[in-house]
């Protein structure tokens, strides 16, 4: 799994946090919430997430921790969120040639 330099990640961290504070204070203004998209689209694709707050805590997770225990803690994760698969109930049906 490749991992974004850890200033790249703060960089866009804190760029997203600046621009949900100016879209916070202005929610009419357009062009805020337009970069403030952006910029929580950035740190998606960065951080390999599909929501923006998940992205944000994504990249704090990975710059208070060193490589190993993020990885570990994505393992984790994914390894308690994933479905178990299991076969459809099975019924048991008696027919008249069956008895």
């Amino acid at each position: 799994m490749l991992l974004p330099a850890k200033a790249e990640v703060a960089r866009q961290l804190r760029r997203y946090r600046a621009w949900e504070r100016k879209m916070l204070a202005s929610p009419a203004d357009g062009g805020a919430r337009a970069t403030f998209e952006d910029s929580g689209y950035t740190l998606c694709v960065l951080m390999g997430k599909r929501c923006a707050r998940e992205a944000a805590d994504a990249a704090e997770r990975y710059l208070r921790t060193n490589l190993v225990t993020y990885l570990r803690e994505q393992d984790e994760q994914v390894c308690s969120t994933a479905a178990v698969r299991r076969a459809p109930p099975v019924t048991l049906v008696r027919t008249p040639a069956g008895r």
